[in-house]
């Protein structure tokens, strides 16, 4: 994946550095608008390798965790700075609307056509791994929205080239700055939820619950809390209450319960606590009893 990451985002930095040219040479603010998006897009792609690369790193006693948040915060970088440049589109095109500009529309179309084959190609290069990770696939979006912006400036170049109107360009402008910032949007509430440690996306706490209660042996669960430590690495802790018995038949127990968790829910870091009925609640009295420390 990581050499899939470096070729879509040097492939995505020439076609961002080709709409800037085309878009100063034409007036288009159209053109200079998806390029924002490429720019941005490109950045995503460089911080979300590098963001791989420092997660495939093995946890130290300072991260414990390893480096797997960082792949979060770099989402929430993109989602910001995505955000910035839906503003900045939004006011300028305004302006445009009120004061309009010539627009050379046959290289507009020609350089609008370009970008469009290069994102289509990119977004097919991500496609099959865009859910694995939330920055690839906020990535894949973002491409698929330049694609969009793509035909928005070449709809806009055929208008003006066949019309005359060149309102088309900053209203094409507004439509782009709306698809950047719907995805700022998802984005940052993603991230959000992740950073204050939401349940994963599809994943029912109380389903889980009900779960680890119905297995054999097992007479009680609580303190259970299910988060997401980075995209694809789902955490979970919980207290179990079993009957007194020896350590060895709650290790088998607990094996179970993890292997129920990983096959059924996906969580793949499970941390459970026995606790046993009727032990003292400082210290079991009974031969192998586990109480809670």
């Amino acid at each position: 994946m990581g050499r899939r990451l470096v070729v879509a985002a040097g492939v995505t930095g020439l076609v961002c550095a080709g709409q800037v040219a085309g878009g100063l040479i034409t007036g288009s603010l159209a053109l200079l608008s998806d390029a924002a998006h490429v720019f941005l897009d490109a950045l995503a792609l460089a911080l979300s390798y590098l963001a791989l690369r420092a997660a495939s790193r093995p946890p130290t006693p300072r991260h414990t965790y390893g480096l797997h948040r960082l792949q979060v915060l770099v989402a929430l970088v993109n989602g910001a700075t995505l955000a910035a440049v839906a503003a900045g589109i939004f006011r300028e095109a305004v302006e445009r609307v009120r004061d309009p500009v010539p627009v050379w529309a046959g290289p507009m179309l020609a350089v609008a056509g370009g970008g469009l084959v290069v994102n289509l190609a990119v977004a097919w290069l991500l496609h099959r791994h865009d859910r694995e990770d939330l920055n690839v696939h906020s990535a894949f979006l973002h491409v698929v929205g330049d694609a969009l912006g793509s035909v928005g400036v070449i709809a806009a170049g055929i208008v003006i080239l066949l019309t005359g109107w060149t309102l088309a360009d900053p209203l094409v402008s507004l439509a782009i700055g709306s698809v950047i910032l719907v995805g700022a949007v998802r984005v940052l509430a993603r991230t959000a939820h992740i950073l204050i440690e939401g349940a994963p996306r599809g994943v029912s706490t109380e389903e889980v619950q009900q779960r680890l209660a119905g297995m054999p042996g097992v007479q009680g669960v609580h303190d259970l809390h299910v988060w997401t430590v980075a995209p694809g690495y789902v955490a979970l802790s919980a207290h179990v209450v079993v009957p007194d018995q020896a350590l060895s038949q709650a290790e088998a127990l607990i094996r179970k319960l993890r292997r129920l968790l990983r096959e059924e829910f996906g969580i793949g870091h499970a941390t459970i606590q026995v606790e046993c009925v009727g032990c003292p609640e400082v210290a079991c009295s009974g031969p192998g009893c586990l109480g809670p420390s």
